[in-house]
């Protein structure tokens, strides 16, 4: 059985301006761009979280909702100096670390000989020593495998820590609303409501033959977390998935020659990127991304296009076809391949 604790900071970015700036403690804060500028609400604290200020809102209508809002701007050196020193005390308990951001990782810690094996004094320890030395609090949860885990470190944030044993497991997910199940997101969940499946002892209701008809791949997805189950290895060394860059504009570009007009900056901006990436990986396809100015996007991407200006050039055409409207934001990123994998590969044939 997997001891398997996940550890989330509360309101990263936030905690870390509070705790720099005691001037900010206490009041609505948010780490974003300025409303001016529309920028995108990052994180806040949750003083504004009480507003209703949500990360990925826009900074004009955070201010809407909660006019005394502080807005300050990111300093990312300064969080991800502070991701590394909580890294640097995980360590202490295993090797098997898996980041999901600079404020979130799980950690497998089955084999830790730490607290004599407990992964609930682990967890404890770990949320002192980082309160302590770098005086954020964290959220953690303990449970047998990752899925209950994340689950669990949510249950009692901020600074929290929720344990859920191998003998509870049954009655916890039998309680468990299908919102919370990784992967099933707004329109699957309200599908699910429709069909009278509202918590998993619903889910557990139906056969694997039902689900997989009903919702296809992913119901055998459902069939395991509606039962607790998630195999998932905690991987130490996870590969990246891709690389981009994005910028959000200062006014909408009106139309398709205007956005084509900012490609040569972001393309040399992604270009710089690759070159700062480790060698082991290889560029592998194009895709951009382009968010109109009613928040609605598109991100399009093509296998065996080239990396130049004029394949990224084709690529925007056909995104920018898709709404036809103004655009507030564009992207141009590649997925990766790892180099060892390409290698292996092409030694197959």
């Amino acid at each position: 059985m997997r001891k398997i604790i996940h550890v989330d900071c509360d309101c990263f970015y936030a905690a870390i301006e509070m705790r720099d700036d005691p001037v900010l403690r206490g009041r609505p804060l948010a780490v974003g761009g300025p409303a001016e500028r529309r920028g995108v609400i990052a994180t806040c604290n949750y003083e504004a979280r009480a507003w209703g200020v949500r990360s990925a809102m826009s900074s004009a209508q955070a201010l809407k909702l909660c006019p005394d809002l502080q807005i300050v701007k990111p300093r990312m050196d300064v969080y991800k100096a502070v991701s590394q020193e909580i890294h640097t005390i995980l360590r202490d308990y295993s090797e098997l670390i898996e980041p999901l951001s600079l404020d979130e990782a799980y950690l497998d810690v089955s084999d830790s000989p730490h607290c004599a094996g407990s992964a609930t004094r682990m967890a404890e320890e770990m949320r002192q020593r980082i309160r302590s030395q770098l005086q954020i609090t964290v959220s953690a949860g303990v449970a047998p495998n990752k899925f209950l885990a994340k689950i669990a470190s949510d249950w009692r944030k901020p600074d929290g820590l929720f344990v859920i044993t191998p003998e509870q497991v049954a009655d916890f997910v039998a309680t468990l609303p299908v919102a919370k199940l990784h992967g099933v997101g707004k329109v699957t969940a309200e599908r699910m409501a429709r069909l009278g499946l509202q918590t998993c002892a619903d889910l557990q209701e139906w056969s694997r033959l039902d689900l997989l008809r009903e919702f296809g791949r992913f119901g055998e997805r459902l069939y395991q977390l509606a039962r607790g189950r998630d195999e998932r290895p905690v991987q130490a060394d996870s590969a990246r998935q891709s690389v981009s860059v994005e910028h959000t504009f200062d006014k909408d570009l009106p139309d398709l020659s205007s956005c084509l007009a900012q490609l040569p900056a972001l393309l040399e901006s992604l270009q710089r990127r690759m070159a700062r990436l480790d060698s082991r990986y290889l560029a592998g396809k194009p895709f951009v991304k382009v968010k109109f100015h009613d928040f609605t996007q598109t991100t399009l991407e093509q296998a065996g296009a080239g990396h130049d200006a004029q394949s990224y050039e084709l690529l925007l055409n056909a995104a920018f076809a898709r709404g036809n409207k103004p655009v507030r934001l564009l992207g141009l990123g590649m997925r990766l391949v790892d180099r060892s994998t390409r290698l292996q590969q092409l030694e197959l044939f």
